[in-house]
């Protein structure tokens, strides 16, 4: 059996820390982007993720993520409650199974959130709750399974270092499969529904960004070489998309400040698949080149009219799926052990492209026909005097400001 080293064990349990901070973060910056009326029901959106599949994880989230592979589709129930998830190493780790385990559940808890941005001020708390823990179990569960458990997608060679597929694209996608379903404010987009707190969001953006280093640089699952890569190329994708962003932004008028953040943001997701496998240069390119992915993203889904709120769709699903493909065009085989198509392997490009849209083919389904469903059983929606009280009153009782 592999010894445990306390220095890996440090590092995952500090980025650990790191990435479970980053949900709050992510409240954050999706509360400042709401009208005030709706910032505690917004926050909350989030913040409930970390109690809520912080228990189905340990129930049963994680066996079915990481369990004995069934099928290559799924995890058996061998870790049930966590049975035999104890402070020794898996066979190859240097790092306690309860370790990975809880890094793991820290993933699990985040992604969910993400696409509460697709319906702010609108959505049935009740409803919500009963949709994230049904989405954890049959979308994130096995999709993760997929890729990271022992199944399909990681046995074809498909190259997700941190969640670029298991987290981003599958989240952005199920945004817009949920926004499509739900249906706009009402008012919009005719009504003003503008930030109401934008230094908020901004707050969010930065512990996001640190948080992100944990997530990445975590999931090299040691404190070694690749972790050291992760983290630079974390940083280099996100201040290349910041910049590009403010360029674009300021072309139209005004370097927009919640433009800036945004930026960095989507750099933060797009390098996301590719952190523990490209070189500094190829995370540069891969971040400079999502921000206008994402940027004119939005652009087209203001044109259509679609009210995707916070715009999970286009900052996490576009810029995930730019991130997915470059992974397999920037992959260097001295970083990450693999090579993409510039350094030569073109077959990796052709395996990330049916990851790619695989995720995306089964997530807007499954997530469409959950949402639908919920609607028919559940209701979806507050009524519209809840709707136009705010929902910190109608659904929580409470003001943010007095």
């Amino acid at each position: 059996m592999t010894n445990i080293n306390a220095g890996d064990t440090a590092w995952i349990l500090t980025s650990t820390a790191l990435v479970l901070m980053m949900t709050p973060a992510l409240a954050f910056f999706y509360g400042g982007m709401v009208r005030k009326k709706n910032i505690l029901s917004t926050l909350n959106l989030s913040f409930i993720m970390m109690g809520l599949i912080g228990v189905q994880w340990v129930l049963f989230g994680y066996t079915l993520s990481f369990g004995k592979d069934v099928g290559s589709f799924i995890g058996d129930l061998s870790f049930l409650g966590f049975q035999g998830v104890t402070g020794a190493p898996n066979e190859g780790s240097t790092i306690p199974h309860l370790a990975f385990a809880a890094f793991q559940a820290t993933f699990a808890i985040i992604t969910p959130a993400l696409i509460t941005g697709a319906f702010v001020e609108r959505v049935k708390f009740s409803t919500f709750l009963v949709f994230s823990l049904l989405w954890a179990t049959i979308v994130y569960d096995p999709l993760c399974h997929w890729v990271w458990g022992g199944g399909w997608m990681g046995a074809m060679g498909a190259l997700d270092f941190a969640g670029g597929t298991v987290v981003h694209i599958a989240a952005g996608f199920s945004a817009l499969a949920f926004a499509l379903a739900i249906g706009p404010r009402r008012g919009f987009p005719k009504a003003p529904m503008e930030p109401h707190n934008i230094p908020f969001t901004v707050l969010g953006a930065g512990l996001l960004w640190v948080g992100w280093f944990g997530f990445n640089a975590g999931s090299a699952l040691a404190a070694n070489g690749q972790a050291a890569y992760a983290l630079v190329n974390t940083n280099t994708a996100a201040a290349a998309a910041a910049l590009v962003w403010m360029l674009l932004a300021w072309r139209d008028g005004h370097p927009s400040v919640l433009g800036i953040a945004t930026g960095a943001v989507v750099g933060l997701v797009a390098v996301t698949p590719a952190a523990g496998f490209v070189t500094p240069m190829g995370a540069m390119a891969i971040g400079a080149l999502a921000a206008p992915i994402s940027f004119y993203a939005i652009r087209f889904r203001q044109k259509r009219n679609l009210d995707e709120s916070l715009d999970v769709w286009a900052c996490h699903g576009m810029a995930g799926t730019w991130g997915a493909i470059a992974t397999g065009l920037f992959a260097a085989k001295d970083v990450g052990g693999t090579d993409g198509l510039f350094y030569g392997n073109a077959a990796q490009l052709g395996i990330q492209a049916i990851s790619v849209a695989v995720t995306i083919a089964f997530v807007f389904v499954v997530t469409f026909v959950l949402v639908k469903v919920l609607d028919a059983v559940m209701g979806l929606r507050v009524s519209r005097p809840k709707e136009e009280v705010g929902l910190d009153l109608s659904e929580h009782g409470e003001r943010a400001y007095s």
